[in-house]
């Protein structure tokens, strides 16, 4: 398989060839959940995916905990359904504890995990709490830890969950967290690894791994072998594998324009990028504080950088493209920039796009 037909495999996977009447829930699942480390980017995911998608079905959700916003994948927040998350969060156990150990460096002296864990659980289960009153709390029954270090021991080592609010993207800026209101699963790297596919799909280990943070996911999908397709990724020697009944339209499928928001979960999937963002972009997006800008999509790949701007009571949407855009680009693009401003910005008027020169 050539980059252009993995890119187009992996865009009908994740719902950006046209967009699809889906549950929220349903969706969620089959992107292989939302990369959520701020409240926002989830909603703006999901409109450019789900046909008919409004900002209520989100939140319903979440009141609902059908899904819920927590730590996973890589260590950092998603938004999963609950049977996700459930099913999900244990296969995560040695990524949570390596994480924990890069974050604590000189900073965990007396730290007693077995001590600290049940005291914030007793916490817990009486009331959820933001991190700064946990963090308190813990620091008055062990004043010798550090506080900071009490804090992330805990958000890495109990599976938690965070309490939806009723502000415009479902959280306010320092949510509560809880434990979660489901029973979590035994770990299962199979269905990790499946799971993982079925959204992201075609993929090589290395893929699943920078993805998920598990290590040594290979003898995983040797064992799926016998349940799998497998490909060769453009002539390379990289071994693609997929679920077989997996769409994978060809390389010459039409793919309209799309907005990513920042940290979309289609940009982080891949330990090979270039499915997605040509090799000579990537320095175009990357930056120290490790923020992923918001992404335009033309014809399917990568081609620049978008943000929002209100001035003066008016709002627009700027494109910044990597290069060269085809002529007639601001014109396909304005219709579906427009309706974006409407859905994330709906109280600003007037709405406008602009394409800025390369």
């Amino acid at each position: 398989m050539n980059a252009r037909e993995l890119n187009r495999a992996t865009l009908a996977r994740q719902l950006l060839l046209a967009r699809e009447q889906l549950d929220v829930v349903e969706a969620v699942e089959r992107l292989g959940a939302l990369q959520a480390q701020e409240p926002r980017p989830p909603f703006l995911a999901l409109w450019s995916r789900v046909e008919g998608f409004h900002r209520d079905d989100l939140h319903t959700a979440l009141k609902k905990g059908s899904v819920v916003r927590a730590m996973l994948m890589r260590a950092t927040l998603h938004l999963a359904g609950r049977g996700q998350y459930a099913q999900l969060r244990p296969v995560l156990d040695d990524v949570m504890t390596r994480a924990m150990t890069g974050a604590l460096k000189g900073r965990d002296q007396g730290l007693d995990l077995d001590k600290v864990l049940p005291a914030a659980t007793k916490l817990l289960k009486k009331a959820p709490r933001t991190f700064n009153e946990l963090r308190a709390e813990l620091s008055a029954q062990f004043p010798q830890v550090n506080e900071r270090a009490l804090g992330y021991a805990v958000r890495t080592q109990l599976p938690l969950v965070m309490v939806p609010s009723d502000d415009a993207w479902g959280f306010p800026r320092d949510a509560p967290f809880a434990l979660p209101a489901m029973k979590l699963r035994k770990p299962d790297p199979e269905a990790l690894v499946l799971d993982y596919l079925a959204a992201f799909g075609p993929a090589t280990a290395a893929d699943v791994q920078r993805w998920s943070g598990v290590q040594g996911l290979k003898p995983v999908l040797d064992d799926l072998r016998e349940r799998l397709v497998t490909f060769k990724a453009d002539g390379a020697k990289r071994e693609l594998f997929d679920v077989p009944d997996a769409p994978r339209p060809g390389a010459d499928a039409e793919a309209p324009p799309r907005f990513l928001p920042d940290f979309d979960g289609l940009v982080l999937a891949h330990d090979d990028r270039t499915r997605l963002i040509a090799d000579e972009h990537k320095p175009k997006i990357a930056s120290k504080n490790l923020r992923i800008p918001a992404m335009l999509l033309w014809d399917g790949f990568a081609a620049g950088t978008w943000r929002i701007e209100r001035k003066r009571g008016a709002v627009t949407l700027t494109v910044i493209p990597f290069g060269r855009l085809p002529r007639a680009a601001k014109k396909a693009l304005e219709p579906e920039a427009l309706a974006l401003l409407a859905f994330a910005e709906p109280d600003a008027k007037p709405h406008a796009f602009s394409v800025q020169s390369s």
